[in-house]
């Protein structure tokens, strides 16, 4: 077999290094799996009707079915799911519910609340298919009714279930381990001495979790470059992803390049022209992917949706999508050269940024529900810009 060739791209534009992460994942094998259990995850495959929706002509509300011209003598009912076995004679009418099978002979349906009865006598006024749902008006058996790489929110569940499956062949989830590098890092109650307390540990496994990913393991690795190239390796026996913070940069405790060399990685993007989270990179070891994340919290999260976000649609088969466009609602500055991802909202249509933007900040991550996306230069008041929605 030939040796991949990898060639590493060094400080690319946003939008390239997101489609160079892309670009090294390939789709994961797929599972079958109860339905009940398929909620948020990705079809592997086109799901292929199994029958007509509805399967039977069935009535829209609850009333009287009749045949023929009126008036109509009433002659039994028909409760859903219990079907008349003989047709419908003219003259006649039976009482029936919402979802029950329309019988043979029946011309449509009049309201409860509109017929008009003595004794066992129907007066009132129809129309031919009135209130009847046809068959097949949903689907048609053999139809395409989902499409591979569809994400089942409930309500995809629920028709599914209603076309008949009982388990579905979905994505399996990437398998990721996060290590989490650095000396100053205090795990519980209030920082002291110089420590700062861990922020990325308590919050990545929900955000992978929101992009299709399982969480295998987590761990904390002091800066000594032995116990980081350990880590890695035994990451990578568990993991389909490997995601690291901090130690991407070039300081004196910062062993993730050297590491990578050490473990036969190979870097895929090295830094990307982006402010906040320029020292992130993606790097290939065999078979598994590493996305090394800038130790600032608020960097960590950018690096997070500019190279993991497109990882991880490619690992599940799932579409890439366009970014929406929205107005500044003020002037943007952005360092020549760079693209800035800007924390804030959306607000009728104009972004709305954050007070707190700084690198190592949280607190604008909390109040936010987005990042808007400025290329470099100057932009006015009403410009657009892209807007990039955390997950």
């Amino acid at each position: 077999m030939a040796k991949e060739r990898i060639i590493t791209l060094n400080e690319p534009i946003w939008s390239e290094a997101r489609k160079a992460a892309a670009s090294i994942g390939s789709v994961l094998p797929s599972e079958l799996i109860p339905l009940g259990d398929c909620i948020g995850r990705t079809l592997a495959a086109d799901v292929i009707s199994l029958v007509d929706l509805p399967t039977y002509e069935t009535s829209a509300m609850d009333g009287y079915t009749v045949s023929g011209a009126g008036p109509w003598e009433i002659v039994g009912d028909i409760k859903a799911g219990a079907p008349m076995t003989r047709a419908l004679a003219p003259g006649t009418a039976v009482r029936i519910a919402t979802g029950a099978v329309v019988p043979e002979g029946a011309i449509g349906i009049i309201r409860w609340e509109n017929a008009k009865v003595t004794n066992t006598v129907l007066v009132g006024d129809v129309a031919p298919g009135e209130d009847i749902r046809p068959a097949g008006v949903e689907c048609r058996k053999g139809e395409v009714i989902a499409s591979a790489g569809t994400v089942l929110t409930p309500a995809w569940i629920g028709f599914l279930a209603s076309a008949g499956f009982d388990s579905l062949e979905v994505i399996r989830k990437p398998r990721v381990e996060i290590l989490l590098f650095g000396d100053e890092i205090k795990l519980q109650g209030v920082p002291t001495d110089g420590l700062v307390r861990d922020s990325l540990g308590p919050q990545l496994p929900a955000w992978l979790t929101r992009m299709g990913a399982e969480v295998v393991a987590m761990s904390y690795v002091t800066d000594e470059i032995t116990l980081v190239v350990e880590a890695i390796e035994g990451a990578c026996r568990r993991a389909d992803v490997v995601i690291t913070t901090g130690g991407t940069a070039d300081g004196p405790r910062d062993h993730l390049h050297a590491a990578l060399e050490t473990v036969g990685g190979l870097l895929v993007v090295d830094r990307v022209k982006v402010r906040p989270g320029h020292p992130m990179l993606v790097a290939k070891i065999k078979t598994v992917s590493l996305l090394g994340l800038p130790g600032n919290p608020q960097s960590a999260i950018v690096a997070l949706l500019t190279l993991g976000q497109p990882l991880f649609n490619k690992l599940l088969g799932r579409p890439t999508k366009e970014l929406d466009t929205v107005r500044s609602s003020r002037e943007i500055r952005t360092l020549e050269g760079f693209t800035r991802l800007i924390l804030g909202n959306v607000d009728g249509g104009y972004f709305e940024e954050s007070d707190f933007l700084g690198s190592a900040m949280l607190r604008g991550l909390a109040q936010s529900s987005g990042f808007a996306v400025v290329d470099s230069g100057t932009h006015e008041v009403g410009a657009a810009v892209l807007w990039l929605p955390l997950p």
